[in-house]
């Protein structure tokens, strides 16, 4: 449990308030040692300093020159249900809720099923490099358990919750308010905070809640205030006016959740695509959090999101694959399509903002960042190996790059799940290529 890499490493040092400024806060080594003891950071360094710290000759040594480490990919927005309908032609949100989302997060009532879908998922994302998330479970609560008994074998940090809905969704989904309040509350007592696992209320939108059940949501923050929420906002144009249709008396499609003390530091809301100048004021005073999900927007025509927006109103961003809209476990692809879409509105992401969003950003979106997205000491040691060349192009591409900076823009551009040689959870290796020798 005791172990001293040697490679190249990329992190920023410090959470950002002004998120244009990552380059200038990024620490590149290009020949360093991490330490590890016990699933903790306990020092990075440069090799040529190795003096300085004598104790690493103490530790197991690996030796993974020629490789880059990175802190572990956060994922702010991921439906562990839908793993098995990614990739489902030619709908728009509602109609492709209806015709695939639902049917196939009603076969999770099978327990059995559940447990090894949720092998399935978690061992997705470690392959493609994502250490944490933030996931929507499905509306049963056996499916839930079993994705957090699953994260809690493989000791990642994790945030999850039971969908809760009571409207406008088949039978065999719609819950009764007091049914979802109790269960949630079982799931709450039984998870939150146990090792490094956390409960997220999760109504799915508010379309299928009513105010009865957004109200049991409000309760339940009360009752357990350190309890994350999550939902989504703003995806869709007909999902918008479906809102004001359903909640006339609420100035806007967020002025329903705050009018149910759902916003706040912990509250992630997933696309905000659509948002009127008032809600982008509200999600900042709350300091709520946004995910930006660009591989689902695109997939389901839903929209661009407005990074340069929430620049301006200082709202925190973290990435979201959104499976199974989005099309990719991998974040890398979805930084590539991130890129995209900021190009289409004349904002020029930057390989250090990108990568800020995908790590330290991400967590601190999640108010994790005093936990992981870097390689500070005391933090959790949450990482990905990286072998920047592991196709012909992406070796010819990067022969040709000139510094650090244009070698990330080409794995973010090109690069994919084949790019991640190993991903360390908690101090230990979770996930390996079969030529990786961890």
């Amino acid at each position: 449990m005791r172990y001293a890499i040697r490679a190249s490493f990329f992190d920023f040092r410090s959470r950002l308030d002004d998120v244009t400024l990552a380059s200038q806060h990024a620490r590149y080594i290009e020949e360093g040692v991490l330490l590890i003891d016990q699933g903790t950071i306990d020092a990075l360094f440069e090799w040529e300093n190795r003096d300085q710290f004598p104790e690493w000759q103490d530790y197991t040594f690996y030796d993974l020159r020629g490789k880059l480490i990175m802190p572990g990919f956060v994922d702010t927005h991921i439906h562990f249900p839908q793993i098995g309908m990614v990739g489902s032609w030619g709908e728009q949100l509602l109609e492709w809720l209806e015709e695939y989302t639902f049917p196939a997060e009603s076969e999770y009532h099978d327990r059995a099923f559940a447990e090894q879908m949720a092998s399935a998922f978690l061992d997705q994302c470690l392959e493609n490099g994502t250490t944490s998330a933030l996931i929507f479970g499905s509306v049963h609560q056996g499916a839930t358990e079993a994705l957090f008994s699953a994260a809690e074998q493989r000791q990642m940090r994790l945030i999850a919750g039971k969908v809760m809905m009571d409207r406008f969704v088949p039978e065999a989904l719609c819950e009764e308010v007091s049914q979802s309040y109790q269960q949630t509350k079982q799931l709450i007592e039984r998870w939150h905070n146990r090792g490094r696992l956390h409960y997220a209320l999760t109504p799915r939108f508010a379309p299928t809640s009513t105010p009865e059940l957004l109200e049991a949501v409000s309760q339940l923050k009360r009752e357990y205030p350190d309890v994350w929420m999550q939902t989504h906002l703003s995806e869709n144009p007909q999902e918008i006016s479906w809102v004001k249709e359903l909640y006339p008396e609420h100035q806007n499609y967020l002025g329903v959740y705050h009018h149910y003390a759902l916003t706040g530091p912990k509250s992630v809301f997933a696309h905000c695509l659509h948002l009127e100048e008032s809600e982008w004021q509200c999600l900042s005073e709350t300091q709520s959090s946004i995910s930006f999900c660009p591989t689902s927007n695109l997939f389901l025509g839903s929209g661009l999101f407005n990074l340069r927006k929430a620049h301006q109103h200082k709202v925190k961003i973290g990435m979201g694959t959104d499976i199974g809209a989005g099309t990719s476990f991998s974040l890398l692809r979805t930084l590539s399509e991130a890129y995209k879409v900021q190009q289409l509105q004349r904002y020029a992401l930057t390989v250090a903002e990108a990568y800020y969003h995908a790590t330290l950003g991400g967590a601190a979106s999640l108010s994790l960042d005093d936990k992981i997205g870097s390689f500070m000491p005391g933090k959790e040691a949450d990482f990905v190996v990286i072998d920047l060349a592991v196709t012909p192009l992406q070796k010819l591409r990067q022969s040709r790059s000139r510094d650090i900076w244009e070698r990330l823009f080409v794995l973010m551009t090109l690069g994919d799940e084949r790019n991640i040689r190993e991903t360390w959870v908690n101090g230990r290796c979770a996930f390996q290529r079969p030529e990786s020798g961890c």
